[in-house]
């Protein structure tokens, strides 16, 4: 493959330069899912809302399936019109020949219900991604909670998912501590229930905040995984998306047959970068460590059924004091050896914080994810490693391109 084919080029351009606010995005957010960041108008742009920042759709999917996160940029020469009801259109200024139908997620019929006894379903440790179920009944991640000698968290530094707030109350979760209450186990398998009943799921991933004790962690993985089975029967794939769990943990979970693959999430590669972003990970496991048990999953359950998600883009931060192409090069060593394991990495772009959104740095980083996820097509067919559609499809792989352009 010598260039994207036209879809994935498409969703790409859509990840970095977004969509502008028109009145059809905003009539669609109102049965659409939410998306987690509102849009915020510029200076100067047209705002028809008076409002300062309004909510948006979360997804959307492009005619072929591709579905693509929605990031809302006033700077963008695309926008959204509607035809007719529920019927919208993605048009370019720049060029007025592309003309793309969309279709935006649906906000689900069981997220305005409750569970039996009276607790909003919306709060039950339930979430969507195109036809991808997660369940998080545990979100709050210890090492928010540890400090480094020097007095900073140990969390890892592009995240704030694992921050123990509010959410944690929902499910009576206590920070270093696995167990959960018997009603929060209930409330999500009478969800998970109507989910499945109500829409197309074709992979449900269990997901969770880290615990410093890996054993405690596993056993917590174990019963959430339980838990689901009861719901699901074995009728849709699972994955546990945990920590780097130990091997009497994994052989527990792969002799139950309670998990058809796991992603061990190494963030990064390059045991210097994972100390500096992943701190906490690096003091409680340890870079071999963590590349030692996904070779263990590996020997457990084959390859193309372990994974490795990885924040591309994050060693163009300025502390790392790497060219676009050094990076590049650097995350393709890790996918050439990771690959060489039987370990298949994910690559999900890097939304960088605050500040960094301007053309110089985004250019940056769009020449490196290019490069890099062109360069992993082809050590993935060198290692005939494909990624399993029990696992992740471009139905739900809003954020990553390899399910795009594997199927182009």
């Amino acid at each position: 493959m010598s260039s994207l084919p036209d879809s994935v080029r498409l969703k790409l351009d859509l990840m970095f330069d977004g969509i502008r606010y028109s009145e059809a995005l905003g009539q669609a957010a109102e049965h659409a899912f939410p998306n987690f960041y509102p849009y915020r108008f510029q200076p100067g742009e047209a705002n028809p809302t008076g409002k300062p920042r309004v909510t948006i759709p979360y997804l959307m999917s492009l005619q072929d399936g591709t579905l693509v996160r929605v990031k809302g940029n006033g700077s963008s020469s695309r926008q959204v019109t509607q035809s007719e009801p529920a019927n919208y259109q993605l048009l370019d200024d720049e060029d007025s020949d592309c003309i793309h139908a969309i279709r935006f997620e649906p906000l689900p019929q069981w997220m305005g219900q409750q569970t039996s006894d009276g607790f909003p379903m919306a709060q039950a440790g339930i979430s969507l991604h195109g036809d991808m179920a997660i369940v998080n009944i545990a979100p709050g991640c210890d090492y928010f909670l540890q400090k480094s000698e020097s007095g900073s968290s140990l969390k890892c530094s592009f995240c704030a998912y694992g921050a123990p707030n509010e959410r944690v109350s929902h499910f009576s979760q206590t920070l270093g501590q696995p167990q959960l209450p018997d009603i929060t186990y209930q409330r999500m398998q009478e969800t998970l229930k109507l989910a499945l009943d109500q829409g197309e799921i074709n992979h449900i991933y269990l997901v969770a905040g880290s615990l410093i004790d890996l054993h405690d962690e596993g056993r917590r993985f174990i019963d959430i995984a339980r838990a689901v089975q009861q719901v699901s029967q074995h009728r849709i794939p699972v994955t546990c998306g945990s920590g780097a769990l130990p091997l009497e943990i994994m052989q527990e979970m792969h002799a139950e047959k309670l998990v058809d693959s796991v992603c061990f999430n190494l963030e990064v590669w390059s045991e210097s970068l994972f100390e500096k972003v992943c701190p906490g990970k690096n003091k409680f496991v340890g870079y071999r460590q963590w590349i030692d048990s996904l070779e263990n999953a590996v020997a457990l359950w084959g390859r193309g059924r372990v994974y490795t998600a990885m924040v591309s883009g994050i060693e163009l931060e300025p502390e790392f004091n790497m060219s676009w192409n050094q990076a590049a090069d650097l995350a393709i060593e890790g996918a050439s050896d990771l690959c060489s394991r039987g370990i298949i990495p994910i690559y999900s772009l890097y939304w960088p914080i605050g500040g960094k959104d301007h053309p110089e740095y985004l250019n940056r980083l769009r020449s490196y994810f290019e490069k890099l996820i062109m360069e992993y097509h082809k050590i993935r067919q060198r290692h005939e490693l494909a990624l399993w559609d029990g696992f992740m499809c471009h139905r739900c792989a809003f954020m990553q391109l390899e399910c795009d352009i594997d199927r182009a």
